[in-house]
């Protein structure tokens, strides 16, 4: 399988290529130039493997130069059982009487988020693209984050060799335990640092950094070379793609549908990386009814999905679904150059457009195309919160605040539409993760006041079985080892200060 960009360059690229470098020279996004196609035949044969197997199948099909038996030992080493559990991605029916309803759940890895699926094995698939492509720079892996995205790439690269992790985060826009989780990182190749603004300001930082090719070739004279661990870079993105097509085989392998029946996928979105994931399955052949893109009140795509109409001059609010707390969905790029047609004219000039004016409006065309799949709607905080009550005492289910805000979107959807299609739900972080809002939604309005998080940890996990977490437990007690504060304009300045002699 060979990429090319979405900004027009015809130069084809391989896979350990757009892995190694996570974004395009000309600042698009690596695409593939085909989408591999599943038949019906081959998700049965998935129903009876183990999720590892799934993997190897899909990734072999995009990441054609690795072997099988790379891709097998990368697999096996990524989604461990000690890291995991036995299923990396458990499917969950949510209520025994009812078999409308499933929960993905996708936070059972190390740092309790469904960014592990990913960056459990984006490090061992960079460290055979830097032995693949010759590289003998260390790679820099540059992150900017919403809370998830940060820990877990800390987590994945720490102490891997040929390579260093420099993660920014916005000062006020994670949960205390996002926060927690980054500031107490051990690795001698781990930098953190907050950033003053928005996440949208800590992205656009991180892009300008890309961009400067004087930078980057000053980096290169020393033998460091920047790429990401953003779901801009396709080894991010390309592990997730995995975990629908898995989702599809365990409907089949409990015999909840028949093969070939159609479904709904709910996703929380932010960057729009993980809906973009389960639009590639559908595209590969998973049969989708509706892809519910769930906003929470940083409702930019909600508003572009129903008019077309893509603008980030709004007021920006932090919510209690932080990773969510996102104006620029980077990922969007992906989806719009496929639906145009790979139209790279028209797509570089509506994200030039952004940039330049702050927005954008497609053709009519192309916002057909994208309602016949995408349905968008978002939830306020009050909701979110009402949501997870309401999940609780239906379902015996305790879900995060992203969950829930899948689940709050879902039900009016479902409410107006009729949609009796069976649905699943992804479930992108454990609800302890977020203990202090989860714990007003649960026990009551102003619960977590004067309350300390290791003891909301434990009423939380007391009332919904759940143990906590490792990568939680007396996070309050770890040392702070990443305490520097820094404006957008001192990004650069930064990675330059823990990169360079």
């Amino acid at each position: 399988m060979e990429y090319i960009s979405t900004r027009g360059d015809q130069t084809r690229y391989s896979s350990a290529q757009v892995i190694k470098q996570g974004i395009a020279p000309d600042g698009g996004l690596f695409v593939p130039v085909q989408i591999p196609v599943l038949d019906i035949s081959q998700f049965k044969d998935m129903a009876s493997q183990r999720y590892q197997e799934r993997a190897v199948q899909i990734l072999s099909l995009f990441l054609s130069d690795y072997s099988h038996d790379e891709l097998q030992t990368m697999v096996e080493a990524a989604y461990d059982e000690e890291k995991f559990g036995e299923h990396p991605a458990p499917l969950v029916q949510i209520n025994k009487y009812c078999d409308q309803e499933y929960l993905l759940e996708l936070w059972h890895g190390p740092t309790a988020a469904f960014k592990d699926m990913a960056l459990q094995l984006l490090p061992h698939l960079m460290k055979a693209a830097i032995e693949k492509t010759g590289e003998q720079a260390e790679v820099c892996v540059l992150t900017a984050t919403s809370g998830d995205t940060g820990k877990a790439a800390l987590e994945g690269f720490k102490d891997v060799d040929g390579t260093s992790v420099v993660v920014f985060y916005p000062a006020e826009g994670v949960s205390p335990a996002q926060k927690l989780q980054m500031v107490t990182q051990q690795g001698q190749n781990c930098h953190v640092a907050a950033v003053e603004g928005s996440f949208d300001d800590t992205q656009n930082g991180v892009k300008s950094i890309f961009k400067d090719n004087e930078f980057k070739e000053k980096l290169h004279s020393q033998g460091k070379i920047l790429s990401s661990a953003n779901s801009i870079n396709w080894g991010r993105l390309v592990p997730q793609i995995i975990y629908y097509c898995s989702a599809y085989a365990d409907l089949i392998k409990s015999e909840k549908i028949e093969p070939g029946e159609k479904i709904n996928l709910v996703v929380p979105t932010g960057n729009f990386g993980n809906i973009l994931a389960a639009w590639y399955a559908y595209k590969m052949g998973v049969p989708v009814n509706k892809l519910i893109c769930a906003s929470n009140r940083n409702k930019v795509l909600s508003d572009f999905i129903r008019n077309g109409h893509y603008d980030r001059r709004r007021d920006f609010f932090v919510t209690n679904s932080p990773s969510m707390d996102i104006l620029v969905s980077s990922n969007l790029e992906r989806l719009l150059f496929e639906l145009t047609g790979r139209d790279s004219d028209k797509v570089g000039e509506w994200m030039q457009a952004l940039s330049e004016t702050g927005h954008y409006k497609i053709d009519h065309d192309t916002l057909k195309k994208l309602q016949t799949v995408f349905v968008g709607g978002f939830a306020d905080e009050k909701g979110t919160l009402k949501t997870i009550r309401d999940v609780y005492d239906r379902t015996d289910h305790v879900v995060d605040t992203h969950t829930a805000v899948g689940f709050n979107v879902f039900s009016r959807y479902a409410a107006r539409s009729k949609d009796t299609a069976k649905t699943i739900f992804i479930s992108t972080a454990s609800p302890l993760k977020f203990s202090g809002a989860v714990c007003d939604a649960v026990f009551g309005n102003g619960y977590s006041n004067g309350r300390s998080d290791k003891v909301l940890l434990e009423e939380l996990s007391a009332e919904s079985g759940l143990g906590i977490p490792e990568t939680l437990r007396d996070l309050q007690q770890k040392p702070v080892l990443h305490d520097k504060k820094i404006t957008p304009e001192d990004m650069q300045d930064y990675v330059e200060s823990k990169l360079l002699p």
